[in-house]
């Protein structure tokens, strides 16, 4: 874009509606371009372009059009699209939504100046996911592996402890082999000032900055921001990964405050509404965050998306989990009912999916029984569930002998397994906790695993049932 037109400047405000204001007679304005409104009293303000057609531009003022006067304002053209300086040096620094320093530190000198859009990625030239990355938690590594280049979601509700477990895996989030570069963004939209102090005290703590990229939009930031924010990171995110041979873990939250953004600003807008007020085209609006995770051919590095979310009313149903499900590859679902026993992270995995995680499990990657392992663990936890059930209509003394142990598994797992506070583990770790409970089931309940992988893995004591069974 020439020096010429960027210096252009627009008078003709017609009117100002909220945070918008409508620009006359501006037919250089572009959809998505960066502006700044110039005040009679020398001072700016930032916006972007909404919306544009032959009349009339739509700018969003990022911090709130109060006190603006429509004679007297004048709009500058910055850049055709909003652009994010990045360099390597942002690793251990902290931005606001709009890429600004939110740490009190000078701003990063840019390597390279990048369209917060991103470049889609060709799908002739994405490449399978693969490999594990570990996050530390049990029910998510042995049981619902999330994969490099994966888009893994986490369904929360209000009240649980999505930001504890969002906390706890950029903290010890991990990829796992030799002079693997590895790298976490993490986006953070409309929070409050606690959980922001909260966020920052666990990283610090942790020494998790140093190997870190942070956004954050707290909730009295513009709500344009909120839009910006995921776009910002991910922008960073595809510059580690694609450019510079990262592995890059992006973890954002909450993705329910993006889409109230979106139906604040699409009623700004008097746009038409759809399901319960989002805008009609959110699905769309959401695919173009979730699927810039990924691999590419001949591209060492990935980006490997968490997105949370909170479901309303804990409906899983509601658009904004309903439309992130069609999208994503899986989900891990959170319980109320097992928040509420203490059990953390409390992880309903029964209910919970990776669906690419046959990808990055097994030989040479994790294990060879991996598969295996976690289809028995699952079998007898839902067997083990099945049986309260039954238990509460006929009472414990109409079980048999092996009904009361698929009860005192499930009891175990969620005590043993699930729950394991904040303490991260590996999954060799997991894998042994597994194993041990696994014993409490006589070995001809184990038929979802290989007669050898029993007598390899299976704790001693079992072992020897296995092979009475087999004479």
């Amino acid at each position: 874009m020439s020096q010429e037109l960027l210096r252009k400047e627009y008078q003709g405000v017609k009117y100002i509606s909220g945070p918008l204001v409508i620009v006359e007679r501006a037919p250089e304005l572009s959809y998505g371009a960066q502006v700044e409104i110039l005040l009679p009293d020398g001072s700016r303000r930032s916006g972007q372009v909404l919306e544009v057609s032959d009349e009339f531009a739509v700018v969003q003022v990022l911090e709130g059009t109060l006190g603006l006067d429509v004679k007297s304002i004048r709009i500058r053209l910055l850049e055709d699209v909003v652009r994010f300086g990045v360099s390597r040096d942002m690793v251990g620094r902290i931005f606001n939504g709009r890429g600004e320093p939110r740490d009190g530190l000078p701003p990063v000198i840019p390597e390279k100046r990048l369209p917060i859009i991103g470049q889609p990625i060709n799908p002739v030239a994405r490449d399978k996911p693969s490999d594990f990355i570990q996050t530390g938690i049990s029910a998510i590594d042995g049981l619902n592996t999330l994969v490099r280049g994966q888009k893994l979601p986490i369904f929360s509700g209000s009240g649980l402890p999505a930001n504890e477990i969002a906390a706890m895996i950029v903290k010890n989030a991990q990829v796992r082999g030799e002079g693997e570069e590895f790298l976490v963004v993490f986006g953070a939209i409309g929070i409050t000032q606690r959980e922001y102090a909260y966020f920052l005290q666990e990283f610090e703590s942790a020494g998790a900055l140093s190997r870190l990229v942070a956004f954050i939009n707290l909730a009295d930031d513009p709500t344009i921001e909120r839009i910006l924010t995921p776009r910002f990171a991910l922008t960073a995110a595809e510059y580690f990964a694609f450019e510079l041979d990262y592995h890059v873990l992006v973890v954002i939250t909450d993705m329910t405050n993006y889409a109230e953004a979106l139906r604040e600003i699409g009623a700004a807008r008097e746009e038409v509404p759809g399901r319960r007020g989002y805008p009609g085209y959110m699905y769309t609006d959401l695919a173009t965050i979730y699927e810039r995770a990924g691999r590419i051919r001949g591209r060492k590095g990935s980006v490997t998306q968490i997105p949370i979310l909170t479901m309303p009313d804990d409906d899983i149903t509601h658009p904004i989990p309903d439309l992130t499900g069609y999208i994503t590859e899986g989900q891990i679902v959170l319980s109320r009912e097992l928040h509420r026993t203490g059990v953390f992270p409390p992880i309903d995995v029964l209910t919970c999916l990776s669906r690419l995680m046959n990808l990055g499990i097994g030989k040479g990657k994790t294990e060879a029984y991996h598969r295996e392992w976690a289809n028995q663990l699952y079998a007898a936890y839902a067997k083990g569930k099945d049986l309260r059930r039954l238990v509460a209509i006929v009472g414990e003394d109409a079980l048999s002998e092996t009904d009361r142990l698929y009860l005192r598994f499930a009891d175990r797992f969620e005590r043993e397994f699930i729950h394991q506070g904040q303490e991260p583990r590996t999954i060799e770790e997991t894998f042994r906790i597994g194993w041990e409970l696994l014993s409490i089931l006589p070995a001809s309940e184990l038929s979802r695993i290989r007669r050898e992988y029993l007598e390899k893995y299976l704790p001693k004591k079992e072992k020897e049932g296995v092979e009475g069974a087999a004479s």
